[in-house]
């Protein structure tokens, strides 16, 4: 356990009676209590996987009668939706206390509790970002035959609150997409093998123990080095041996001192990764500004160019002074407006509507925008 509360640090500006965060330690207690002891507005992500509530009727067996592993701990049974319901309201309305302004939660489930998680936190205030669907390379087969087997569980990603401005790391994710942008249904197997923790029996450690690949796809896509991730459903600590590989910081909670002990043993073995290898790109809005002028300033473009649209239908001759216009010389302007005019549209982003011909290929010229952005950053340094 950690102290709730911790004298005045030096420099720290914070008051004596207020808690310190218990970074990467994994807390024993009941996730709602150690929640509210934290400092509300203290952590930047959480991640919650919290009891399915299964409704599990009797023992499940396979078609030679062999018994299912299947989840029946004591923690995931409640004895009404409306216990359940009022267990997810608390620790939701902890949680959103913990976040800071512009944090967001994750939340994991199946069918059977997941949409009355989504409606309750959607009654406390939290906006929605989407729901993705961690699509299993080898789930477990339907024994009884007489549903589809379920192959398939559901996150919901949702801010705080409606104008939060929350971190999404969309082009570090697209880059290792294929420069695809990365999509709400993710394949990954279940956790297995090595990763798969096992008691002294060669047992299952925990039952719902995640995969690892699942936990660092959320966290590369909504912290950055140095937040502060919340798991209050720490399990087997996952959540902790991947937030200490991306060079996150953890606050973990677990009531099971078995759990939290093997999450402990695990977590000390994780070495984390080299700060070179955690460099995101730069987003769009992050990167200095180029105007389309500086690239005719500096000679990537020259005046009297021909610009066209990627399969040549429209065309429009670079001027000057960084404006272009449409063939025949009307509708002089902007690489935007222009090409919105050329379209009939209100709108264009003329950085990839436009394209220069360069060794018998057109490129956008947002090709040319990328590589003045290199050399200013060289300049820089």
């Amino acid at each position: 356990m950690y102290s709730q509360t911790a004298p005045l640090a030096a420099n720290s500006g914070r008051p004596a009676d207020v808690p310190a965060l218990p970074l990467n330690q994994v807390v024993l207690g009941d996730s709602v209590r150690e929640m509210a002891a934290l400092p509300p507005g203290s952590v930047d992500l959480v991640f919650a996987d919290p009891p399915y509530n299964l409704q599990l009727g009797g023992e499940l067996k396979r078609p030679d009668e062999s018994r299912v592993d299947a989840v029946d701990d004591a923690w995931d049974q409640f004895e009404s939706f409306q216990a359940y319901d009022a267990f997810t309201r608390a620790w939701l309305l902890a949680a959103r206390r913990a976040l800071k302004p512009n944090g967001t939660l994750f939340v994991i489930g199946s069918y059977h509790n997941i949409f009355r998680v989504g409606a309750l936190m959607q009654d406390l205030g939290f906006w929605i970002l989407n729901d993705i669907i961690w699509r299993k390379a080898n789930p477990m087969p339907n024994f009884r035959g007489r549903r589809f087997t379920n192959a398939h569980e559901t996150l919901i990603w949702a801010a705080r609150s409606a104008d939060a401005k929350y971190t999404f790391n969309y082009e570090a994710l697209k880059a290792g997409n294929d420069d695809v942008q990365m999509r709400s249904d993710w394949l990954f197997p279940l956790c297995t093998g090595q990763e798969r923790l096992k008691d002294a029996g060669g047992r299952k450690l925990h039952p719902t123990q995640k995969p690892e690949a699942l936990i660092a796809r959320i966290l590369l896509s909504a912290t950055k080095p140095g937040d502060v991730v919340l798991d209050p459903f720490f399990g087997s600590g996952t959540t902790g041996a991947v937030a200490k590989r991306l060079r996150r910081s953890f606050i973990g909670i677990e009531r099971e001192e078995a759990y939290a002990e093997a999450a402990r043993t695990r977590i000390d073995a994780i070495e984390p990764l080299s700060e070179e290898a955690l460099v995101a790109p730069p987003s769009a809005r992050e990167a200095p500004r180029v105007a389309f002028s500086a690239l005719v300033e500096r000679g990537l473009v020259t005046p009297g160019a021909e610009l066209t649209d990627a399969k040549g239908r429209f065309r429009a001759v670079v001027r000057a002074d960084g404006t272009i216009s449409l063939s025949g010389g009307q509708n002089v302007g902007s690489i935007h407006r222009v090409g919105a005019l050329a379209q009939g549209a209100e709108a264009c982003n003329g950085w990839t509507f436009w394209h220069v011909e360069q060794e018998g290929r057109r490129h956008p010229i947002d090709v040319l925008r990328a590589r003045l952005r290199a050399e200013m950053g060289i300049a820089a340094e």
